[in-house]
């Protein structure tokens, strides 16, 4: 597979898989309903819901797929991709199983609450720590094998089609770059409810909308979303607008960070871009956002003298976020995890730029 926007990164703390990057160790398993779960999903009218007519043909980065009727058993690759069948109606039969960000049920939050409102069972789950799990997606015995949000090769993507019609990353995205948006669309057409995607596009982002007005300090306030961490092989990593961490902020109002958008110039199919811990003070934002494996980190990067120097952790601006649900909600950004991250992420965000603005 292709390399994925969490990566397995080792530091003397032995951090568990988290960053976004290429050519490093992929974490496949960080992706949808109860892991273990023994019982099939399907919510029973995904046909009837559908309002396209079939068959139909949907574009990707690897061609067109034909389906011929509207899909009732859905298996899902990646992450996403699951949560945008379900927002449309469809909960799907299979689904990777959760290995990073997982709440106490081996879930998320935002997935098991419109699991419980569908009404339907919950899917069966697979490992994809080694890849895709083809033989256990055949077993399911699926309709359509959804990966619009996905690192899907093309040796993927033709052994997959092999069990069942496969909706792979649009042409023009770059994989696991798939904006929400273009998942919802994409899997819209895909299930024929392109109406009902529109509907949930336009919901998320009413959603958004009104999170900006509520936060009136994010309009303008400059940001890096990265990682921070002296003990680790690349101590500072900003993500570029390709992630959909900064795609968030943006649609908040926020601004990238000019540093970050000129060390990104030419590099529009890269998530991230590595920083020299020298010239650290020349990263200049309002807001930093950070990840790290406990708050011990913090006190880390402060002690640092270089870290230290960055303006936003200089100004005490910095967010160390140090829950993996919350990484998961942002990192893998979907219609169901967004307006759970507005409620859970942006407030710490928020009061970031407060004291940035002088509060």
């Amino acid at each position: 597979m292709a390399s994925s926007p969490l990566r397995a990164r080792r530091s003397p703390r032995a951090v568990p898989a988290v960053l976004l990057t290429a050519g490093a160790l992929l974490l496949a398993g960080c992706s949808t309903g109860p892991a273990g779960s023994g019982s099939a999903g399907g919510s029973g009218s995904a046909a009837e819901g559908a309002t396209g007519e079939f068959p139909r043909t949907v574009e990707h980065v690897y061609g067109e797929t034909t389906i011929e009727q509207a899909p009732e058993r859905v298996a899902t690759v990646s992450w996403v991709n699951h949560d945008v069948a379900t927002a449309l109606g469809v909960v799907p039969v299979g689904v990777p199983t959760t290995d990073f960000g997982a709440n106490e049920a081996g879930s998320t939050d935002w997935f098991d609450a419109a699991l419980e409102e569908s009404g339907a069972e919950a899917p069966r789950t697979y490992s994809e720590t080694d890849g895709i799990n083809f033989e256990a997606i055949a077993a399911l015995d699926p309709d359509v094998i959804l990966g619009a949000y996905s690192g899907l090769t093309r040796e993927d993507y033709d052994k997959l089609s092999e069990i069942a019609p496969v909706v792979a990353y649009p042409e023009d995205a770059v994989a696991y770059g798939t904006s929400w948006q273009d998942s919802t669309e994409l899997i819209g057409q895909a299930l024929g409810r392109e109406e009902r995607a529109r509907e949930v596009v336009e919901d998320v982002e009413q959603q958004i909308a009104e999170t900006a007005e509520q936060y009136p300090e994010l309009e303008g306030t400059s940001f890096v979303y990265g990682t921070l961490d002296p003990s680790a092989a690349d101590p500072i990593i900003a993500y570029t607008e390709v992630d959909n961490r900064p795609k968030l902020l943006t649609s908040l109002g926020m601004a990238q960070a000019e540093a970050v958008t000129g060390a990104a110039e030419g590099k529009e199919d890269e998530f991230y871009v590595t920083w020299s811990p020298e010239n650290a003070d020349d990263l200049v934002s309002d807001v930093f956002v950070s990840w790290a494996a406990g708050e011990d980190v913090r006190e880390d990067i402060e002690s640092d003298p270089l870290l230290s120097s960055i303006p936003a952790v200089a100004d005490d601006a910095l967010v160390l976020q140090t829950d993996e649900q919350e990484v998961l909600s942002v990192s893998a950004a979907s219609p169901l995890s967004i307006p759970w991250a507005l409620e859970n992420v942006v407030p710490d965000i928020a009061e970031a730029a407060r004291t940035a603005g002088g509060e």
